[in-house]
């Protein structure tokens, strides 16, 4: 989940890797996985497809049990917003999604209005504050 995700963990990030239009997502779903590499795009073993991928500098180090680097992958399922827009999340959001527009190597990104379905608040609308559609 993306509560659980520290920034500590995210400290070797040197960029994100989009394999789609993420201007068009209202969120994305995060993780923290085991990957053999710090680069590349990584194999994906879960429903759905994967979205995009954190690369790691040099300066990351495997794991010492298992050789592994502990990289961000960011993935969507079939039953998320964007394929099922009247689905279980035509509000709210997974307790892993964020906004991908917040997110940035390094930073673990956060939820929205946006993500989470809803509409403005009123101090948005007060403000004159619109979320890109």
């Amino acid at each position: 989940m993306s509560a659980l995700i520290a920034e500590v963990d995210l400290a070797h990030e040197e960029g994100l890797v989009w394999l789609e239009d993420v201007s068009r997502l209202d969120y994305v779903r995060q993780s923290l996985d085991r990957l053999p590499t710090r680069r590349g795009k990584p194999a994906y073993h879960r429903d759905g497809r994967l979205v995009g991928y954190a690369r790691l500098g040099s300066g990351a180090k495997p794991s010492r049990s298992s050789g592994t680097f502990r990289r961000r992958v960011f993935w969507l399922l079939p039953h998320d917003r964007d394929a099922d827009p009247e689905g279980l999340y035509a509000t709210g959001a997974p307790a892993e999604a964020v906004d991908p527009r917040t997110l940035t190597a390094g930073n673990k990104g956060r939820k929205t209005e946006r993500s989470e379905g809803g509409p403005p608040s009123s101090a948005m609308r007060e403000l004159g504050i619109t979320l890109p559609l």
